[in-house]
Parts: C-alpha cells; sequence; structure tokens
C-alpha cells in the first residue's frame, strides 16, 4: 500500500467503537487496550479490534488499519492451527470484527520466546541485563547477548493483573492458584507447539517468530480454547531471516516486522512508564509501523491487504440479524 494513503488514513484511525447496546442482542460492552468487546444474549462475544496502539501499559496512538491486519491474521492462524487446539472463533462480518465463543478466561498470559531479546520491563534481555539469570524458572547462562537465539523455546508466563503484569514460574502459577496443576500442563504444552508451528510457517516466509503470547479460556462445556489473537504483530515479534545473522554478529538490531522499533522510539525519549505525557510519534513514524504491518500480513498469509471499507457499525449489525 503505498506511503501517502497510509498518510491520508490517519485522521480517520478506529480509535473506539459506540455499537448500541439495545439493539441487535448485544448486552454489554469492555473496552481493553485495543478490542472493544461485546456480550451477545445468545451467549457468544462480538470482539472489535480497533486502531489503538498500546505499549508500556498505555495508550501510545493510533495506527491506520492496524485493527483490519490484527483480526485477518488471527482468523489465518486460527484457522491453521485447529489440529492444535480449538479456538473461539465463530465468524468474521467485517475485518475489524470477530464473533467468538464466549469463554471464562484463565488469568495467565503464556509468553513463549525463542531469543533473548524485548524493551519493556518484564522482557527477558530487560530481566537478564539487570542481573537476572533464573527467569520464570529457566536458568539462563551468562554472556549472552541481545537477540541472540535461546537454548530452547520456553514458556515464560505474566500473571493478568490490574495495574501490571508480572513474570512467575510454573511452580508459582499452582501454588497461588493461578490454574490447575492439569491447566498448566495441557495449556503450558499447547503454547509451545503453537509456537513451534509459527516458527515453522514463519521460517517458510522468510521471517523469524522470535516471541510471542497466547491466551486460552474454558468454554460453557469445559473445553479449554485459543482466544484473544495469534501470531500477530502486536502479539509477537518478527524479524526478517535473511539479514539476522550478518546484523548479530555486527552488533545491530535485527530487521524488524512488528511494533518493537515503535516503542524503542518511545524508549529513547522518555520513561513511558513515569512520565505523564508522552511524546507524540511522526506521522511518518506511525505510516512506517502501518506498513510494516501489512507486509507482515502479506508474507505470512501470501494475499494482499485490501482494506475493509465497509462501514462497521451498520455491517456488524446487519449480520447479527442473519
Amino acid at each position: 500500500m503505498e506511503r501517502q494513503v497510509l498518510l491520508d488514513a490517519i485522521p480517520h484511525c478506529l480509535t473506539a467503537t459506540d455499537l448500541p447496546l439495545t439493539a441487535k442482542s448485544l448486552t454489554k460492552k469492555y473496552v481493553g487496550k485495543v478490542r472493544d468487546t461485546y456480550e451477545m444474549s445468545d451467549g457468544r462475544l462480538l470482539l472489535v479490534t480497533t486502531d489503538r496502539q498500546s505499549g508500556f501499559d498505555r495508550l501510545l496512538g493510533a495506527i491506520p488499519f492496524k485493527g483490519q491486519v490484527l483480526n485477518r491474521t488471527s482468523l489465518y492462524w486460527f484457522e491453521q492451527t485447529r489440529d492444535i487446539i480449538g479456538n473461539h472463533a465463530i465468524a468474521s462480518p467485517h475485518a475489524n470484527a470477530l464473533i467468538a465463543r464466549k469463554c471464562t478466561v484463565l488469568p495467565i498470559e503464556f509468553v513463549v520466546r525463542g531469543y533473548m531479546t524485548g524493551s519493556t520491563d518484564t522482557s527477558i534481555w530487560t530481566q537478564y541485563q539487570n542481573g537476572v539469570r533464573n527467569y520464570c524458572g529457566h536458568a539462563l547462562p551468562e554472556g549472552m547477548k541481545k537477540n541472540e537465539q535461546l537454548a530452547k523455546n520456553i514458556v515464560t508466563p505474566t500473571t493478568k493483573e490490574t495495574t501490571h503484569d508480572r513474570p512467575i514460574t510454573a511452580q508459582e502459577i499452582v501454588a497461588e492458584g493461578w490454574l490447575t496443576a492439569e491447566q498448566w500442563e495441557f495449556t503450558s504444552a499447547k503454547a509451545l507447539a503453537l509456537f513451534e508451528f509459527g516458527q515453522k510457517v514463519a521460517a517458510e516466509r522468510g521471517l523469524i517468530l522470535v516471541d510471542t503470547k497466547y491466551e486460552f479460556g474454558v468454554s460453557s462445556d469445559g473445553e479449554i480454547l485459543l482466544i484473544d489473537e495469534i501470531h500477530t504483530p502486536d502479539s509477537s515479534r518478527y524479524w526478517l531471516a535473511d539479514s539476522y545473522t550478518e546484523r548479530l554478529a555486527a552488533g545491530q538490531e535485527p530487521n524488524m516486522i512488528d511494533k518493537e522499533f515503535f516503542r524503542l522510539w518511545f524508549r529513547e525519549r522518555c520513561d513511558p512508564y513515569k512520565d505523564a505525557v508522552l511524546p507524540t510519534p511522526p506521522e511518518d513514524l506511525i505510516a512506517e509501523l502501518a506498513a510494516r504491518y501489512i507486509q507482515l500480513f502479506e508474507k505470512i498469509t501470501g494475499t494482499a491487504f485490501e482494506p475493509d471499507l465497509r462501514p462497521l457499525e451498520a455491517t456488524v449489525l446487519a449480520s447479527l440479524t442473519r
């Protein structure tokens, strides 16, 4: 997509939704970091993925077409991974919207990592720099450098808490009652299997799937399902594979095709956790992130991105009557 199209779209980002709760069986609304979730009277959920950009536990702005890219990317991966684990997806009436099964969300985020990297306070590289050598129960060797591959893929779970997620070990998850031992064994194994499959597919597309996070929920009939999103540029870190080795040897950052460079822009200019007011990113930076999101979608799916320009509210509400 041409850069000027992305620049022109910046003022028209989808930053909020206001579907009427009295119409078409919508009963409640919840606003998350990126998604607006509506409960439906028949027990299903309507999830609308907006263009809001989050990071460091706060809002960083909005990115053109981001919501459509995230939703469509997840739909692709949901379909590709059904043999590994079932998921909550039912239908997508609009590129920003997903109708899904309602689940009781398990209160742990399953972060899976294949590389020593990251910029947030809880990331493995930040912790490693601060002297941590046992991360979420995994022993880390001395002498590792940023962006180096780990000896094996590891699950580094975090709690889902109101203020700030915290890393936690498998033993603590069970001991503190976040999950049962059986739930942990099942979900952690599925998370590793999903990540291994994602890495395989990414490698075939010239990409490195560096790390990601998964969320799971329990359906009304007791089945544990994959929910939320999967292998999107919001939940995952991707690098271009062909230049990785050379850039690592030169001490350079990998060629990123995710939002990490956007987060680093804020890191270099402020304390994004503590400063009351954050700097406003330039429009060229916003358009660059939009372009990378779209590039990643096209590389993964093998299809060209075409924006869904239908009116969101009217299209979604009309679909709920069918």
